[in-house]
């Protein structure tokens, strides 16, 4: 979200799904589309069909990689000197939109010297990509006329994840690949609601609709709005809570539908912080390998259970209707927030989520004209500030949410992951998800698809099983500075020889005992695609 907001003046999607369809070329970076999004992964491959270019960056011969017109298998952790590359070609060759950037952006000199330096030689050097790929795939991006780029937790999960994404966004604003369907810059979110968490302000910087803690004036609007003093600083992001907690700078904490037991890097440090709060209260729907070390555990109703909204990946806010009672004692999120709410002694009086949303339009100015009597015709996309606003499918067909209503390219150079494979770690090993399975596994390995794949398995490249005398199928043992896990060697091409891929849905073999505790410096977002392990036969 950082990445951009600081460039284009938004962290969401730029366009909605229909722009997809629409895109004369489609570049999918460091995304398993037709695994972790399979219906967006599926309208690609339509478009695909339908004549569109697909051009696919990815470490991994993905499924979608084996539809692209060009499969840009570059070295994990290189996303920043690749777009460079592209630029360079792309300004060597008169391809950028001189109108556009005149008119809309702002900083061309920068960026301009920044990629120079980033020669297709450099950059095939830097990427292992031949020069001739980096070149066509900058010739077709540019040429679109209508090209499109999405992509994933492989180009934010690392060190320099916010990088890659300004990056991204300083090749779309080049090509002047914004504002009209067919263009935009695409962050696919992982969950059916992360769009709608942030717009909410889960965030330890911003309230609602991102409206910033630091501001004096919006901090005012909201400690009158809610009758209590707001803080002047923004709180901590996830990585830093479990860091408190370890330290004891923090001595509670309430997770709602999160299992960071699996999910968090460094699994065991994990447990440490976790173990040393004096409360722990985990609200879910299942017992999960976290909500096993709660000291309190309120069950939580799943999705058919309740009643409210949720912000798609592509900002449309949607109804999502109760189908059956919750069991037991499970209850709505929402019911449980408000009781909390009220024995912490806050004059919360929500009889039920429209109240609550109806809250939100009160102090959102992005939400200010959706309603539920509107969202009975159809999901509304956000901006949407007036109750008579048709609601905005595609961002900054006008002007950019920035001073002056003009975007900025903010160029990064490359920089060097922050552990990379060696004598005594000799392999680069990189996580990800499976079709079948969502997230820790916690709601898939319970139901019929999980089936599918009940054990973890590990991806090696044949030539580095052969001289390990590993077999298909045979168990390994890869271990990190960490720690290690066992799993069953899948051994095929679709890792290049060095490279691992181990999903991380399997608890009892969790992928993240592996991953270390960095964390991008701007985003503080784990980076979980790059570890250096050893293989050893069991």
């Amino acid at each position: 979200m950082k990445g951009l907001g600081e460039t284009l003046g938004s962290g969401a999607m730029t366009n909605d799904f229909d722009s997809l369809r629409r895109a004369d070329v489609i570049l999918v970076m460091g995304s398993n589309t037709t695994e972790t999004h399979p219906v967006i992964g599926s309208w690609i491959k339509e478009r695909h069909d339908q004549g569109a270019t697909l051009i696919v960056g990815d470490p991994r011969k993905t499924e979608i990689a084996g539809h692209a017109d060009i499969h840009l298998q570059l070295q994990s952790g290189s996303d920043v000197a690749l777009a460079n590359g592209l630029m360079h070609v792309i300004l060597r060759d008169g391809l950028h939109d001189r109108a556009f950037i005149d008119e809309r952006v702002e900083g061309l000199d920068t960026l301009r010297e920044t990629v120079a330096w980033y020669t297709p030689e450099r950059t095939a050097e830097l990427t292992g990509l031949p020069r001739e790929r980096i070149e066509e795939a900058a010739r077709l991006y540019a040429s679109g006329p209508d090209s499109a780029i999405c992509y994933t937790m492989g180009i934010t999960q690392h060190t320099t994840g916010t990088d890659n994404v300004r990056s991204l966004a300083n090749l779309a604003l080049l090509c002047g690949m914004l504002g009209r369907p067919g263009t935009g810059v695409n962050p696919l979110r992982g969950q059916s609601n992360v769009q709608g968490a942030c717009d909410m302000g889960a965030l330890p910087n911003v309230y609602t609709g991102y409206q910033k803690v630091v501001d004096d004036r919006i901090r005012e609007k909201f400690s009158t709005l809610w009758k209590a003093e707001m803080p002047a600083q923004p709180g901590r992001t996830v990585m830093k809570m479990m860091e408190a907690a370890g330290s004891g700078d923090i001595r509670g904490v309430l997770i709602m539908g999160e299992n960071p037991m699996v999910s968090d890097p460094n699994t065991e440090h994990v447990r440490e912080c976790l173990t040393n709060l004096d409360l722990l209260v985990v609200q879910d729907i299942f017992l999960t390998e976290t909500a096993r070390l709660a000291d309190v555990v309120l069950p939580a109703a799943c999705l058919p259970e309740k009643d409210g909204t949720l912000t798609n990946t592509t900002r449309t806010v949607q109804r999502v209707r109760k189908a059956v009672d919750a069991p037991g004692a499970a209850r709505p999120d929402w019911a449980i927030t408000t009781a909390l709410a009220g024995a912490m002694g806050a004059d919360w009086a929500f009889r039920g989520p429209e109240e609550i949303f109806q809250a939100i339009a009160a102090c959102t100015p992005s939400y200010a004209g959706i309603s539920y009597e509107r969202l009975e015709e159809g999901g509304l996309p956000w901006p949407c500030p007036a109750p008579d606003h048709p609601g905005t499918p595609n961002l900054y067909t006008e002007g950019f949410n920035r001073p002056g209503g003009k975007a900025r390219f903010l160029p990064r150079h490359w920089k060097a992951p922050h552990e990379w494979p060696d004598e005594a770690y000799p392999f680069l090993a990189t996580t990800g998800r499976l079709l079948y399975h969502y997230h820790t596994g916690s709601m898939s390995r319970r139901s019929a698809p999980g089936e599918h794949v009940r054990e973890l398995f590990i991806e090696m490249n044949p030539a580095d099983a052969k001289p390990l005398g590993v077999g298909d199928g045979e168990m390994i043992r890869v271990t990190s500075r960490r720690g290690h896990v066992e799993g069953r060697t899948a051994v095929t091409d679709r890792v290049p020889p060095g490279t691992l891929f181990i999903p991380f849905h399997f608890a009892e073999a969790a992928a993240n005992l592996l991953t270390a505790s960095v964390i991008d410096p701007d985003s503080e977002t784990p980076a979980y695609k790059i570890t250096a392990v050893r293989v050893d036969k069991v």
